[in-house]
C-alpha cells in the first residue's frame, strides 16, 4: 500500500476457536442484496470498511458496470448490474455539529440533520469513537451543547454516552427493524504505545510486521466499549454489536504507518511523529471486519 515494502499484513485472517466461519462470497453478497443499499455511517474507520467492502465485491465482478458518486457527507458506489449501492455517510460523532458565530457546536442531543439520509438504507452500519477523545488542533468542535447549555469541555466518556443515547433514541423511534438491519461496529484500536504489546524499544506501529502472538492483548480494553455496550443493551431495538476490538488489537502490523500516501519526505523520515497507527491498510484487517459483517448479515 502506497509503497509499503512488506506485504504479509495482507495475508492474515482471523479464525474463531469454536466455530467455522463461512468464506466470504462476493457474488452471494451482491445477489442477496440486489436492489438494496448498505450504508456505513461514522468516521474514517467506517470509510476504511466501506472502501474494503467495495474492493472485496469488485474483485468478483470485474466487468460489472459501476458508478462512484463522491460527496460530503455522502459518497456512494453502485454495482449497476445488481442495483446494489454501498454508501458512506461521514458523521464522526453521529450527532450533529452546527457553526454559530464561527464556532463549531457539537449538539449532543440532536441528530436530525445527519440522520436525514439514513432512513432509506436497507442495512446500516454505524461507528464512532476516536473523535471523542481528540484535543487541541485535532478536536472537531469548540463547544458542546447539552440541554441548551454550552460547555467548553466535559468528561469525554460522559459526552460519548450522551451522544450515543441520542443516536439510540433515533434508531428506536425511526427504524423499522423488520425492514432495516442495524449494526454498530465496536471501537477500532490504535497502536501508538508499544508498551501495550511489550515492546519497549519500538516507538509506535512503524516497523511492526507481525501480529501480536497469542490470544490476548496486554493493553487496556477501551473504556469507550463500556459506553457502547451499555447504550446498546438499553435500546428497545438493540443494534447488532459487531465486536472487532480485541481481534483488531492483535494486528499491530496492519497500519499504513508512514506509507499513507499523504506524507511529505520530511514526515516520512520521522516515523516517531508521523506514523499513522489508527487507520488500516487495504487489503488487510478491514477485510476481516467485512467477512464478519457479511456472516452476521446473512447467516
Amino acid at each position: 500500500m502506497f509503497g509499503r515494502p512488506d506485504s504479509e499484513y495482507q495475508r492474515y485472517r482471523w479464525k474463531p476457536l469454536n466455530c467455522e466461519l463461512p468464506r466470504f462470497n462476493a457474488l452471494y453478497f451482491l445477489t442477496r442484496m440486489r436492489g438494496k443499499t448498505v450504508m456505513f455511517v461514522g468516521d474514517s474507520l467506517g470509510r476504511n470498511q466501506w472502501q474494503s467492502l467495495i474492493c472485496m465485491l469488485s474483485v468478483a465482478v470485474p466487468s460489472s458496470q459501476t458508478q462512484l458518486i463522491r460527496g460530503d457527507p455522502l459518497s456512494t458506489f453502485k454495482f449497476l448490474g445488481y442495483g446494489v449501492s454501498i454508501s458512506f455517510f461521514r458523521a464522526p460523532y453521529l450527532v450533529d455539529i452546527d457553526v454559530l458565530q464561527g464556532k463549531r457546536i457539537l449538539r449532543l442531543d440532536d441528530i436530525s440533520r445527519n440522520a436525514y439520509a439514513w432512513r432509506s438504507a436497507d442495512v446500516l452500519s454505524f461507528n464512532t469513537g476516536h473523535w471523542w477523545s481528540h484535543k487541541g488542533g485535532l478536536q472537531g468542535w469548540d463547544y458542546m451543547d447539552v440541554g441548551g447549555a454550552l460547555y467548553a469541555d466535559m468528561d469525554r466518556l460522559a459526552a460519548l454516552d450522551r451522544g450515543m443515547r441520542t443516536w439510540a433514541k433515533w434508531v428506536d423511534m425511526n427504524i423499522d427493524v423488520t425492514k432495516t438491519r442495524v449494526f454498530f461496529q465496536s471501537i477500532s484500536p490504535t497502536h501508538y504505545n508499544p508498551l501495550e504489546w511489550n515492546a519497549p524499544v519500538s516507538k509506535n506501529c512503524y516497523g511492526e510486521t507481525a501480529p501480536v502472538s497469542g490470544l490476548t492483548y496486554a493493553g487496556a480494553y477501551p473504556d469507550q466499549m463500556r459506553v457502547l455496550q451499555s447504550v446498546i443493551t438499553d435500546m428497545a431495538k438493540p443494534a447488532y454489536l459487531l465486536d472487532i476490538t480485541t481481534l483488531s488489537e492483535l494486528r499491530k502490523d496492519g497500519h499504513p504507518s508512514i506509507y499513507s500516501g499523504d506524507l511529505s519526505p520530511e514526515q516520512r523520515a520521522n516515523p516517531e511523529r508521523s506514523a499513522d497507527c489508527s487507520h488500516w491498510c487495504l487489503p488487510g484487517l478491514p477485510d476481516t471486519w467485512n467477512h464478519l459483517f457479511s456472516t452476521a448479515l446473512f447467516f
